[in-house]
């Protein structure tokens, strides 16, 4: 099997960077994300954007699209070039085992560096995204974060009083740990 035309970790950054554009408030913090997405994917000769109707990241070779944005079929020459990544919803589940070694790694880590609570905020927030989502922590968008706080970590992490008071604290060191900014959930 060829290499892959895009890493995946180049992947990985422009499907967050996405995530981070489609649930900016600010149009200039929006239009930030979207310009270092861009500017990641160039050098690999993509094209990228957000497809809202399905809230779909969709990255086409270069070659394929006119200044316009515009797909040109009579360039396509195979069809597996182009690259799809839903942004809602929930990833496969034969991604799930992948998913949660490296949420448990990330849990491992916040423990390492921060202590046990944080920790235990860490694995409720890798359960969370792992069995409702199928998802890496730092793809986790805003939605998601605020779905997290608001509905299951009251009802389902079953957190101790210090738990719940270092709530944002720990998504912040959780967010770190992965290199990622938390998505503005409030």
């Amino acid at each position: 099997m060829p290499d892959p035309e895009l890493p995946e970790e180049v992947l990985q950054e422009a499907e967050r960077l996405t995530r981070l554009a489609r649930d900016a408030v600010d149009p200039d913090e929006r239009a930030t994300y979207l310009s270092a997405r861009d500017e990641l994917v160039e050098p690999h000769d993509f094209v990228a954007r957000l497809r809202d109707e399905d809230e779909t990241l969709v990255l086409h070779p270069a070659e394929w699209v006119d200044d316009d944005g515009t797909v040109r079929p009579s360039q396509i020459d195979d069809v597996d070039r182009g690259i799809e990544r839903p942004l809602s919803g929930t990833g496969e589940e034969h991604e799930w085992s992948a998913v949660e070694t490296h949420n448990a790694a990330v849990v491992e880590a916040v423990a390492a560096e921060h202590g046990e609570v944080h920790a235990a905020n860490a694995r409720a927030f890798a359960d969370f995204l792992g069995n409702h989502y199928v998802r890496k922590i730092e793809t986790a968008g805003a939605p998601e974060v605020r779905e997290f706080v608001e509905e299951y970590y009251p009802r389902n992490a079953w957190p101790t009083t210090e738990q719940q008071s270092l709530l944002s604290d720990s998504l912040e060191l959780i967010f770190d740990t992965v290199g990622a900014e938390v998505p503005e959930y409030r």
